[in-house]
């Protein structure tokens, strides 16, 4: 009977977007720390939810669902963190803009046109496409490394009793 992979992808999920959007917490993902974390703690949770050992297909799999879960998690979270922080990272841009004297107007109006609305979005669409193949790319790697750790050993064979010596009479 093949384990269940919908709690555990669901939680390994959570991990990946929670920790993906997050500002200061989401630069190890430059190396997609989260999302090898994310698909190998799905495996561990179906691993600890099931008495026989998971195969590694079922590791890689269940790490697949926590990356595709991650990033609609990711997209979901991070909406009111940019938004959050646009009038910040606006006024870090001008700043930049007026200590770069000598920087092309070509280069000066299209950074100037970044923090608009429009720009904002489809950079937040083309993340989340990219996030969308990243995260279904890596935490399948990281369930199925999960899988091969955290795997049970296999119960030994039922033994059976030492044989009943004939009576004698």
């Amino acid at each position: 009977m093949a384990p269940s992979k919908t709690q555990p992808a669901l939680l390994g999920g959570l991990a990946i977007g929670v920790l993906s959007a997050l500002p200061v917490i989401n630069i190890a993902n430059c190396c997609c720390a989260w999302i090898l974390f994310g698909g190998a703690l799905a495996s561990f949770l179906m691993q600890q939810n099931h008495r026989e050992p998971i195969t590694i297909g079922d590791g890689a799999v269940a790490g697949l669902y926590a990356g595709l879960v991650g990033a609609f998690v990711w997209l979901v979270v991070s909406i009111p963190i940019s938004t959050a922080l646009a009038p910040f990272q606006g006024q870090m841009l001008q700043r930049a803009l007026q200590n770069a004297s000598d920087m092309a107007p070509e280069a000066r109006a299209f950074l100037e046109g970044l923090p608009t609305g429009p720009a904002v979005g489809l950079g937040l669409v083309f993340s989340f496409f990219v996030m969308l193949c990243v995260s279904a790319l890596f935490g399948m790697f990281g369930g199925l490394f999960g899988a091969l750790m955290f795997r049970k050993n296999s119960p030994p064979p039922p033994t059976l009793p030492p044989p009943i010596p004939p009576s004698t009479f």
